[in-house]
């Protein structure tokens, strides 16, 4: 078992951890001169101190990890000044305060190229990326002769609007009621990650003057189970296809996710010839 880290220890890790943040960003990220003669790479601490907010003093006292307490709102600032990332962002509060910052719905609305190809060589099988409003933001074309989302407006490209909205998808889903108040289900779980985001609660009220069954669903307690995809779909053979999905995680601070979905009848692997017939069919 690894000792359990000291305070002291945590307060040198976050001195560290500012002062080479800070020595990487240039003036000129910041909107600042250069100056002919700057002996500190990156931005001096009173540089810092001035645009978080802060006085050079206590900003002093705060990088060289003294016991000084720090609000969410500085350290926001902090690692707007400094330019840091997630991941980064993540870090520091961790170190101080020993806790993630509150998430904020960071909706992606797009993937990396790579991602991308990564869902065109999944084909037959049909998988898209969505993000944690469940709009989907990436699809490979397997996924587009489902849903149509080539055609659809951006807006309209989110998981919920389709099940509740498109009155030709709810035909195609024998177990529509069944899935749509599990689907519901696991959105809140989803909420719950964000539950003050201002996007998210956007798209709950829009859903909720969109459509009476959202809206009456919405309301009740949760008893019906949890699933991110669906279940049960009619092909257009007509033929009603059992279907299983499996999750991916494409971004973890940007909750993007990939599901992937599979022939629930079919048991001879991603590859095989039946699965192809049978997704692509």
């Amino acid at each position: 078992m690894s000792p359990v880290k000291s305070l002291a220890r945590t307060r040198r890790e976050l001195a560290e951890f500012v002062r080479q943040r800070r020595e990487r960003v240039t003036p000129a990220e910041v909107g600042l001169p250069s100056g002919p003669r700057r002996r500190t790479p990156g931005l001096r601490r009173e540089e810092v101190a001035a645009l978080a907010g802060v006085g050079i003093t206590w900003y002093t006292w705060f990088e060289q990890g003294r016991d000084i307490n720090v609000s969410e709102t500085f350290l926001l600032n902090l690692s707007r000044v400094l330019k840091l990332d997630d991941e980064d962002c993540c870090h520091l509060f961790l170190l101080a305060q020993q806790r993630p910052p509150a998430y904020e719905a960071r909706q992606a609305t797009a993937v990396s190229p790579l991602t991308q190809a990564v869902l065109d060589q999944l084909a037959p099988c049909p998988a898209y990326v969505m993000n944690l409003r469940w709009d989907l933001v990436a699809w490979n074309p397997s996924a587009d002769r489902w849903f149509g989302l080539n055609d659809r407006a951006a807006t309209e490209r989110n998981l919920l609007r389709l099940v509740f909205r498109d009155a030709g998808l709810r035909e195609r889903m024998p177990d529509w009621e069944r899935e749509a108040r599990k689907l519901l289900a696991n959105f809140r779980c989803d909420l719950a990650v964000a539950p003050e985001d201002p996007t998210m609660l956007a798209f709950v009220d829009d859903m909720r003057r969109l459509s009476e069954p959202f809206r009456h669903w919405w309301d009740e307690p949760d008893r019906h189970g949890y699933q991110r995809g669906i279940s049960r779909l009619t092909g257009d053979d007509g033929r009603v296809r059992s279907l299983r999905h499996e999750m991916l995680i494409v971004d973890e601070h940007h909750h993007l996710r990939m599901l992937v979905y599979f022939d629930d009848d079919t048991r001879n692997g991603v590859g095989g010839t039946d699965s192809r017939r049978a997704i692509e069919g």
